[in-house]
This record gives C-alpha cells, sequence and structure tokens, in this order.
C-alpha cells in the first residue's frame, strides 16, 4: 500500500505518452465515430442479433421486470422525459464494430495486469490509452461524438476489459453513472467534456461517524464570488486519482436533500492520497481525498432529490460486469494452467492433467458459471434498456416510479446470483490445479480477492430481500444508495 500524494503529472504523462502508444487504434476509433456520424450504419437499427434475441417482451410473464397492469404491457407508450440523457435511444454502432475497436487496447492492458498488482503500480497508463479512444464516451449519441452504445453494447466491452484487468473496469462506474444522472441542461455542459476524453471520478463516502443519508462534507455559500466553498474528507474515491473531475457528495447547511459539487481533480484544495488498504481491487484509487477550502462555481453544485430511474442501475450493472469478466478471465486461466500442466498425481485418472475427465470436468463447469454470470448481467441491461425505450421503441414504463422499480429489479435480481457464481468460479480454479498454483508469481489469488471485494459493496442478503419484498409485498425498490452511522434499530 502506497500513501503518496498523487498529483496531476501521472494524468498528463500518461495521456502524452498514449498518444504515442495507440496513435493508431485511436485513429481507428476516430473514423469508426466518424463513419457512424456518417450513416454507415444506419439510424437506430445497429443492434447486434444477440440483443434483437433476447430482447425482452412486453408480456407480463415470471421473473419480468415490467408489473403487471403497468405502461410495460402497453406497446407503443408515450416518451418518457424523465429518461437520463446518458444513454441514446439506439444503438448507432454495431456491437462487434465497438469491439473491434477496443480489443488491441484490451490486450495492451492485460499484458502487464499481473506485474502492476504485484507492484502495485497504478494504471495511469492504462487510462491514457482508453481515453486516446474516447472509451468513456461510448453512451453518448454519435452526434455528440460518442458511440452511441445501449447499455447492454455498453457491459460487452466492460466485461472483456474486466477480464484484462478489473481495476481499470472498475473505475468506470461513477463516470457512466454520472452520465446516467445527466438532465439534457446538464448534458450540454458534460457531453462535450467527455466527448474530449475527460472522465468522472467519485467522492460519496466518508469515515467521519456523520448519520446514515447525511454528509460530514459541506458546501457553503462563499461571500467572495456568489459559489460555493467546499470542506471535507471522503474516503473510497475510486477512480479519482485517474479522473479530471470528481462528483463530491456534500452536505448544505438546514437542506436535507443530497448535493454534489463537481471539481476538478487539480483544483486548489483537492488532495488525493493512494491510502487504499483493501486486500482486493487494490489498483483502483480507492483511497483518501480530501477538499480545504475548495472553489466551486454556482453551476458545479447540483442538487438530488435521492430519486433515480436508471443511475443506480447502471452503478451496480458496472460492478456485475466487472465481476463477470473476472470469472471469465479465472475460466480462461483455470483452462490455460491445465493445459500447460506436465505433472499429475497418482491418484488422478490420467497420465497428464490435461486428460484427466475429473479436471476436465471441473473445468467445463467453471467455464458454464463463467458463461451464466456474463449472460445474466448482459440481460440485465437488456432489461434496463428495454424499460427505459432504449431498444428503439417508446419506453414501456412511464411512471418515474415504476420506471425505477423495472430498473432496480433486473439488476438487483442479477446481483442476488452473479456474485456466487462468480466466487465459485475464482475458488475453483484451484481445484484443477497443484500446490504451484498458489505461487505469487502466478497470482490467481487476485481473481478471487478482487471478486470478492467488489461483491462487498451492495450485500446479496439485502438485495434478495428487497426483490422478495417488492415481488410479494409491493415495496418500492431502493433508489440513489447511502450509508452512515444508524443510532438506533430500525425497527424500533
Amino acid at each position: 500500500m502506497s500513501t503518496t500524494q498523487i498529483t496531476e503529472s501521472p494524468r498528463t504523462l500518461a495521456r502524452e505518452a498514449a498518444a504515442r502508444d495507440v496513435a493508431e487504434e485511436a485513429a481507428a476509433a476516430t473514423a469508426l465515430r466518424e463513419a457512424a456520424a456518417a450513416g454507415a450504419f444506419g439510424t437506430g437499427t445497429t443492434r447486434s442479433a444477440d440483443d434483437a434475441a433476447h430482447a425482452p417482451s412486453a408480456a407480463n410473464g415470471p421473473g419480468s421486470v415490467f408489473p403487471a397492469g403497468s405502461a410495460g404491457s402497453v406497446p407503443g407508450g408515450s416518451a418518457n422525459s424523465a429518461r437520463a440523457t446518458g444513454f441514446p435511444p439506439a444503438g448507432e454502432i454495431p456491437t462487434e464494430e465497438l469491439l473491434r475497436v477496443f480489443r488491441p487496447v484490451f490486450a495492451r492492458i492485460a499484458e502487464r495486469a499481473v506485474a502492476r498488482e504485484q507492484d502495485h503500480e497504478l494504471p495511469f497508463e492504462c487510462f491514457g490509452w482508453l481515453n486516446a479512444l474516447r472509451f468513456g464516451a461510448l453512451t453518448l449519441p454519435v452526434a455528440r461524438g460518442g458511440y452511441g452504445a445501449t447499455l447492454a453494447q455498453t457491459v460487452e466491452p466492460l466485461v472483456e476489459l474486466a477480464a484484462a484487468d478489473s481495476s481499470v473496469a472498475h473505475v468506470y462506474r461513477s463516470h457512466l453513472g454520472f452520465l446516467a444522472s445527466l438532465g439534457a441542461e446538464e448534458a450540454d455542459v458534460w457531453f462535450p467534456r467527455v466527448a474530449a476524453g475527460e472522465t468522472v471520478g467519485n467522492a460519496a463516502t466518508e469515515r467521519s461517524g456523520a448519520a446514515l443519508g447525511t454528509a460530514a462534507t459541506s458546501l457553503v455559500r462563499s461571500n467572495a464570488d456568489g459559489g460555493w466553498e467546499l470542506n471535507g474528507t471522503k474516503y473510497y474515491s475510486t477512480g479519482s486519482i485517474f479522473s479530471d473531475w470528481i462528483q463530491v457528495t456534500a452536505q448544505i447547511p438546514r437542506q436535507e436533500a443530497r448535493s454534489h459539487a463537481l471539481v476538478g481533480s487539480d483544483w486548489d484544495g483537492v488532495e488525493m492520497v493512494d491510502d487504499w488498504d483493501g486486500f482486493g481491487q487494490q489498483l483502483t484509487g480507492t483511497g483518501t481525498t480530501h477538499f480545504r477550502g475548495v472553489r466551486v462555481p454556482a453551476e458545479n453544485v447540483r442538487n438530488r432529490d435521492g430519486r433515480s430511474t436508471q443511475e443506480t442501475a447502471v452503478f451496480q450493472l458496472v460492478l456485475l460486469s466487472v465481476e463477470a469478466g473476472i470469472a471469465v478471465a479465472a475460466a480462461t486461466a483455470a483452462a490455460d494452467q491445465v493445459r500447460a500442466r506436465t505433472r499429475g498425481f497418482n491418484t488422478g485418472n490420467g497420465a497428464v492433467t490435461r486428460e484427466d475427465p475429473q479436471v476436465l470436468q471441473r473445468v467445463g463447469e467453471l467455464s458454464a458459471q463463467a458463461a451464466a454470470a456474463r449472460a445474466i448481467v448482459l440481460q440485465a441491461a437488456r432489461d434496463v434498456d428495454a424499460a427505459v425505450g432504449v431498444l428503439g421503441q417508446d419506453p414501456r414504463i412511464t411512471d418515474p416510479e415504476e420506471l425505477t422499480n423495472a430498473c432496480e429489479l433486473a439488476v438487483a435480481q442479477a446481483h442476488v446470483v452473479v456474485p456466487g457464481l462468480v466466487k465459485d468460479v475464482t475458488d475453483g480454479i484451484f481445484d484443477v490445479l497443484g500446490a504451484s498454483a498458489v505461487s505469487r508469481s502466478k497470482a490467481l489469488d487476485r481473481f478471487w480477492r478482487n471478486a470478492r471485494t467488489i461483491a462487498t459493496h451492495n450485500p446479496v442478503i439485502y438485495k434478495a430481500r428487497i426483490v422478495g419484498d417488492h415481488r410479494v409485498n409491493g415495496t418500492p425498490m431502493f433508489g440513489l444508495n447511502a450509508i452512515g452511522e444508524v443510532s438506533r434499530s430500525a425497527t424500533s
């Protein structure tokens, strides 16, 4: 663990190097966006065959995210004005084309993933490459400088990026969630920045002892310039050290609603420290950020009422995508290790391990579990896409609360199942190998450590209870999450 203060220079140097390292890949990415803007792929008709085959129907069957009697059962509803602008009406570039552009950089990121983890080398270089390709603009409409990806299309490259390096993929959680929360006027400000390669990090959680749903970090009016002054300390500031901007949750005196300040990561008064001491996801920059007298322009303060449509679903879908990517990587590593293994046990069933039927069965099980995790996450993303009307159709649910319920239910159901599958895969890799598999040089334990760390973000037991309560009693699903000190029993 490092406790070094992070300055602007690593990000700046990474971007300068990226311009040289991935110039060819960046040119291909630019050409793809320009081709889409010129109409090479049509408009709103570029869903992959896989997306089209798995798009949910309007029927309200068992497990459907659409409640009976809601607008979800009526095709052709009216447009939903509350829909987040961070995702386009339909996929504007085929998924296969998106993956073709990004895969060379994913492979480059994977090359040194183990070395970075072993040496605690923060992946500034990786973000320089991804920013050069405008990976953070995946969900922006093509006309606004992005790739026009639906949520399901966004999940696919996220899974592949997570298979290459789960810490790198994890960082996009806050960025994509922020984009999903933007209204039209905010999009006019932030889309050009994101299209230029800028990203947004997170500083929400504290160790301050503040009560549940509140924050000790303060945002007060500044008499000097009519703006605001931000003071406080955050922890779990995932991705902020790699980002241009930080969305900071803060408390305005005598105001109950959550507020967020958007501050530049290199502004005066902002200090980031790489002191995250978790046993997993060690390179996400999930450490402390201090804000000391940071001047915030009035237009950079957002007041939120705690309601959400797809924003929190996006937060969780990114984490589930990372978990699925870890499972894919672990299952691949298991097959690779068995294939290369020359030693065997006298208690085994084959001359060499790669011919042992029991070992082959276990590798097959791990592969199937990883594939299932990926498929579940993709279907949850498609369900959210369908609910908010991004499959080239009008939204099937127009009531904001029902829309939030549909998005949250789709993702929560996936969350109940996926972490268990991933845990089995990342543990099962050791079932097919010998004692040499625990060598630090192989770092095969990183899959389990990283997956287990991600799964702690939103405990599965709570998600299962919330889904059950909604199914049985119709209790609304939760919107924006919060954590803090609880002074008394919730049932007292």
